[in-house]
């Protein structure tokens, strides 16, 4: 069964109104390599030899977090997304002549924040650099970042995830997060081919960002998928960065490489702004396999920046990274140490303590984190009793959740109940889920009968069916009758099919289910009305 870490993990999701983190489809073998990115980058080119072991693979990732602030990082800027082009763009974020930057302060206090809720250690002073490279959406030339000494160093993050061959088995993980840096978002260039043009918008520009690098722990895409998933629950927690990853609030670089274990590493490429954690876990799986096929004819592995291309599920190159590129790093002459202080006892004299960053009163406001949530809903009860109903039903485990968490649980806090105290055993739930799985009731039914189940808890949903008479009307003639009736009753809405308005269907089909009271099947049901509207 579903250990309880994992299941913890989708029950706290479902009920805070997260993404769900992507099960795996597989168990993996995890090897531990802790090295840095330019000693990959100067490996020698990996061949394979005549009899060569089994090649694994290597991934690391850098993660870019937006950070929930009204104002960009550093200019008074406000951030939206999707507003019109270029209405959201200070003088500053223009790189217009004599503008400084001014550091906005609650971007400190999320990186530290999340520091300290992914167990880093902060650093006391840390300093901003410029890194130059030129693109037109970055219109100072230069990137404000921090190289050499970032705001946090050293921490860790664990996550688990579902392995085996039955997906049974629970598999916990810790990849090592090097460090967090404070940096600014560039702008986004946006290419009409139609035309031969590229337009800017620099509404992005200046956005406050965290890059949260992690140490190449991973192997493959599943992990990361599940990293990253853990990785947007926690900020999600505190609120230091939406996660929403189709507007961009969250977006990955892959770092991946394959070698024979006990060999130095291989030549690695960069997988660049992944916004999708399914596509995640499928751009590095898919590079993973490109990379041994291409060793296992003999070549070799050529050190580019690639892209994830939805549509044909590949990677595709981009740009070779043949040596380490020059971003001529130096320290930012606008800005000084950012200092952040332990406690208000250490504040030097003269230092308004609303206007610094305390790291203490920081700590202090952490809300409850996912890990210890899950543990306290182990403790409730709430996870065994799921697991109870999943080693007696057939049910998609993630269609178990959904039932735990919003008709047990919902029950249990109208009543202010404890799991323990629920007139519904988990057998008997799991005895309604095989009765709908198996096609004997419908969802709505179902439902009728948890609330009377919930009532009277000495009967069976078996026994609520029958005196109830809410099985599944599977009498196809009957169904062609009623639903020909509600036709005929209704000579609009299917006129409105026949033109084209396919949403009236959903109302044709809520009448058929009033007139059966719930018991059609909503599948037949519909492809009953279909074949009659066509």
């Amino acid at each position: 069964m579903a250990a309880s870490s994992v299941a913890a993990s989708e029950l706290l999701q479902n009920m805070n109104k997260h993404i769900s983190i992507l099960y795996p489809k597989a168990s993996y073998v995890i090897r531990r390599i802790s090295t840095s990115r330019q000693r990959s980058d100067n490996q020698p080119q990996l061949r394979v030899k005549s009899a060569p072991q089994q090649l694994v693979g290597v991934v690391g990732l850098e993660v870019h977090a937006q950070i929930n602030s009204n104002t960009k990082l550093f200019s008074g800027s406000l951030v939206r997304f999707s507003a019109p082009p270029n209405s959201l763009v200070s003088p500053f974020d223009a790189s217009l002549p004599g503008t400084l930057p001014v550091l906005n302060t609650r971007c400190v206090e999320a990186a530290v924040m999340t520091a300290l809720a992914l167990n880093c250690t902060i650093n006391r002073t840390s300093l901003f650099d410029r890194k130059h490279y030129f693109y037109a959406d970055l219109p100072a030339g230069y990137q404000i970042t921090q190289q050499r000494r970032p705001i946090a160093v050293d921490g860790f993050l664990a996550y688990s995830f579902l392995g085996g061959k039955k997906r049974n088995q629970v598999i916990k993980r810790t990849v090592s997060i090097k460090q967090i840096q404070l940096e600014q978002d560039s702008g986004k260039s946006l290419h009409d081919d139609l035309r031969s043009q590229t337009l800017i918008d620099l509404n992005r520009a200046g956005v406050g960002l965290m890059e949260l690098v992690m140490e190449p722990d991973m192997s493959c895409g599943e992990e990361a998928a599940a990293a990253v998933g853990e990785l947007q629950l926690i900020l999600q927690t505190l609120g230091t960065c939406q996660g929403n990853m189709s507007e961009g609030q969250l977006r990955v670089d892959a770092n991946v490489s394959v070698h024979e274990p006990g060999e130095p590493l291989g030549i690695r490429t960069e997988v660049k702004n992944i916004n999708s954690i399914r596509y995640l876990a499928k751009a590095i799986d898919y590079e993973i396999q490109r990379q041994i096929a291409v060793l296992q004819k003999g070549g070799t592995v050529r050190s580019q920046t690639r892209a994830f291309d939805s549509k044909s599920g590949e990677t595709v190159p981009m740009r070779d990274k043949e040596g380490l590129q020059d971003y001529r790093f130096m320290p930012e002459p606008n800005l000084p140490p950012l200092i952040v202080y332990e406690d208000n006892a250490s504040l030097p004299d003269g230092i308004d303590a609303c206007q610094a960053v305390v790291v203490q009163e920081i700590r202090e406001a952490l809300p409850e984190l996912p890990a210890v949530k899950r543990e306290r809903l182990n403790e409730d009860g709430l996870v065994e009793y799921f697991e109870e109903v999943l080693k007696v039903t057939k049910k998609e485990p993630r269609k178990v959740i959904g039932w735990v968490t919003n008709e047990l649980v919902g029950h249990l806090k109208q009543q202010d109940m404890s799991v323990s105290q629920s007139p519904i055993a988990p057998s008997a739930l799991a005895e309604l889920l095989e009765l709908q799985e198996t096609g004997h009731i419908s969802s709505s039914a179902a439902r009728r009968v948890f609330q009377e189940m919930w009532r009277s808890p000495g009967k069976t949903a078996l026994q609520i069916i029958q005196e109830q008479d809410l099985g599944l009307v599977s009498d196809t003639a009957q169904l062609h009758n009623i639903c020909q009736e509600v036709l005929d009753s209704h000579p609009d809405e299917v006129n409105a099919i026949r033109g084209g308005n396919k949403k009236v269907l959903n109302k044709l089909m809520g009448l058929v289910q009033r007139e059966t009271k719930g018991r059609a099947d909503p599948v037949l049901v519909r492809k009953i009305i279909q074949e009659k509207t066509s």
